[in-house]
């Protein structure tokens, strides 16, 4: 069974296209364009990784990270944050990755087989 990779940024672009890399790699998605819609998907969804913009509508991505962990069943769900902010290995210093827009997708993808396999 392919691993799940839940995608969460306000950008419908940048969703598109880390969908797009993951899914052309053999991984399953789900995606939400902010941190209540990815808080519901969380909990529906259970995936294998999240990758996680900061600055989004509703929800901070710290604060979705701290409300995710939270979680017994989420709080050693790696975490890559994908966002264009300065400064972002600071904001979620658990997370697997920190990874500056634009990005490299073979970096991404990289990251990703490296921490949940194919």
């Amino acid at each position: 069974m392919p691993k799940k990779i839940l995608v969460v940024d306000d950008d419908q672009n940048i969703v598109d296209y880390l969908v797009t890399i993951f899914k052309d790699n053999g991984y399953e998605t789900c995606e939400a364009n902010d941190g209540d819609v990815a808080l519901e998907l969380l909990m529906e969804q259970k995936p294998d990784l999240v990758t996680l913009d900061l600055e989004m509508p509703k929800e901070w991505g710290p604060r979705f990270y701290r409300k995710m962990t939270q979680k017994p069943e989420f709080k050693d769900t790696p975490v890559i944050v994908i966002s264009g902010l300065s400064g972002i290995h600071l904001a979620i210093k658990k997370a697997v990755a920190t990874i500056n827009k634009p990005f490299n997708p073979d970096e991404v993808i990289g990251i990703v087989k490296e921490t949940i396999g194919e």
